[in-house]
């Protein structure tokens, strides 16, 4: 590396520091801890699965940036992970189970994130459009 410039250098530098942020996002925001796998195929998956997981990080904060909600979607992922999926089962006398899929209505602080990042819950999820 002794034909680089200082600016060269800087910027390898940078890019390395970026990538020291990716791994500390996978392990703490993420929850993507090192897996040993075995198998070529399975090395592969595991890389693509933490590489998208990364990409969608990646995205939401380029949506929180959009949106003048700042640079981390940490504080944003945490209260948006709060709505929850809720299966309503009522069972009937003929046996059988109606089921109905909810999404927990949102705070007020909730729903003002989601209409800043341009996001929609539906109200409810018919198992016919599954």
């Amino acid at each position: 590396m002794t034909d680089w410039s200082g600016e060269d250098l800087w910027r390898a530098y940078m890019q390395l520091t970026e990538a020291e942020a990716a791994f500390r996002i996978h392990k703490s925001d993420l929850v993507l801890r090192p897996v040993w796998h075995h198998l070529e195929r399975r090395v592969q998956a595991h890389i693509l699965v933490c590489f998208l997981t990364y990409a969608l990080w990646k995205t939401l904060g380029r949506w929180c940036h959009d949106a003048g909600l700042g640079d981390e979607p940490r504080k944003i992922f945490a209260e948006i992970q709060q709505i929850r999926l809720v299966d309503l089962v009522l069972p009937t006398r003929s046996g059988i189970s109606i089921r109905k899929r909810c999404v927990s209505r949102p705070t007020e602080h909730q729903a003002i994130l989601l209409q800043r990042l341009g996001l929609e819950l539906p109200t409810a999820i018919d198992f016919a459009d599954m």
